[in-house]
C-alpha cells in the first residue's frame, strides 16, 4: 500500500486576472510529485472552500496580485472553518507588503511567499509543512 500524495488546491480569489504565477507554482508543485487542482480565475472564498472540501485537499495555495490579500486570505480560512475544514492548511503569495505578513499569519495563513521566492523554496515548504490525510 502506498502513502497518499499531498493534495493541493491552487486558487485565484477575487477579481485579480494575473494567473501566470499561480499556474507556474501549480506546475512546480505537480512536477514535485504533489496532486494539484487549479481552480482558475475569479474564485470567491466560498467557491475555493467548497472545491477544497470536494477535492479532499490537504492545503490551499492562494495567489493574489491585486492587494486584496488582507480581505481574501482570511475569508478563505473562514469559509473553510464554516465547512468544518479548518484543518486544511492555507498558504499563499503575491504582492504582499512586509507590513501585512504578521496580520496574515495571525489570521491563520501558514506560509507567505512574496515576489522573488523560488519555486524550490515553495516546494520545500510544502514538503515540510503539509502532510497527507490518512
Amino acid at each position: 500500500m502506498t502513502e497518499r500524495k499531498i493534495r493541493i488546491l491552487v486558487a485565484k480569489p477575487g477579481l485579480d486576472g494575473h494567473d501566470r504565477g499561480a499556474k507556474v507554482v501549480a506546475r512546480a508543485l505537480r512536477d514535485a510529485g504533489f496532486e494539484v487542482v487549479y481552480t482558475g480565475l475569479h474564485q470567491t472564498p466560498d467557491m475555493i472552500a467548497s472545491s477544497a472540501v470536494q477535492e479532499d485537499v490537504d492545503a490551499v495555495g492562494l495567489s493574489i496580485m491585486s492587494g486584496a490579500h488582507n480581505t481574501l486570505f482570511p475569508a478563505v480560512i473562514d469559509a473553510l472553518k464554516a465547512r468544518d475544514a479548518g484543518d486544511i492548511i492555507v498558504f499563499g503569495g503575491g504582492i504582499i507588503p512586509d507590513d501585512d505578513v504578521d496580520r496574515l499569519r495571525a489570521a491563520g495563513v501558514k506560509g507567505i511567499f512574496t515576489p522573488g521566492t523560488t519555486l524550490a523554496s515553495i516546494v520545500d515548504w510544502v514538503r515540510e509543512n503539509v502532510t497527507p490525510a490518512t
